[in-house]
C-alpha cells in the first residue's frame, strides 16, 4: 500500500502521512513540527535575555536604575516560557495495528499512556476538529499534532487500514 499525501494549499507541497507497512499491520507516529531545535531555541532565548539585561544595564548606568529590575523579570518570563515550549518539543502519538490489535501510545510532556484496543471493534469518529477512536472504556483524541486537512487526511486514513 502507498503512503497516503495531502496537498498544501498553501505552498506547492505535499505533506506524506507516515503510515509504515508491517508484516500484519502498519504503525504510524504523529510528531508536533519542530522548525527550531530545543538547542537552537535555547541560543534564541539566551540571546534575547542577554540583549534585554545589557539594555536594562545601560539605561541603569545612566541613571534610570529602575528598569533593571523589569529586564530581571522579563528574563525570567523567557525562561518560563523556554521551559514550557521545551516540556512538549519531545509530544508524540504511535499508533500500530499488529494481529487485530491496535497500541496506542500517547506522550506529552512527561507522561506517557499506552493504551491497547481490539481493532475489529474501534469506531473513528470525526467532528471536523478531533478525531476520536472509541473502543471499550477509552475514548482517545488522536491527531492533536496536525492541521485539520492532515487530520482529515489521518482520520480517513485510518479508517480504510483498520477495515481491511
Amino acid at each position: 500500500m502507498s503512503t497516503p499525501a495531502l496537498e498544501s494549499p498553501w505552498a506547492n507541497a505535499r505533506r506524506e502521512l507516515p503510515f509504515r507497512e508491517g508484516a500484519r499491520g502498519f504503525s504510524v507516529i504523529l510528531k508536533r513540527n519542530c522548525s527550531i531545535s530545543p538547542a537552537g531555541l535555547a541560543c534564541v532565548f539566551a540571546a534575547l535575555g542577554i540583549a534585554a539585561l545589557a539594555i536594562g544595564t545601560g539605561f541603569a548606568l545612566v541613571g534610570a536604575w529602575l528598569i533593571l529590575p523589569f529586564a530581571g523579570l522579563e528574563v525570567l518570563l523567557l525562561g518560563a516560557a523556554f521551559f514550557l515550549e521545551a516540556r512538549h518539543a519531545t509530544d508524540y502519538e504511535r499508533i500500530e495495528l499488529d494481529r487485530g490489535r491496535l497500541a496506542i501510545e500517547v506522550a506529552q510532556a512527561e507522561r506517557v499512556a499506552h493504551y491497547e484496543l481490539d481493532a475489529r471493534a474501534v469506531r473513528i469518529e470525526t467532528d471536523g476538529r478531533h478525531v476520536v477512536l472509541r473502543g471499550g472504556p477509552h475514548a482517545l483524541v488522536l491527531g492533536r499534532h496536525l492541521d485539520l486537512e492532515s487530520r482529515a487526511a489521518f482520520a480517513a486514513e485510518l479508517a480504510k487500514r483498520l477495515r481491511i
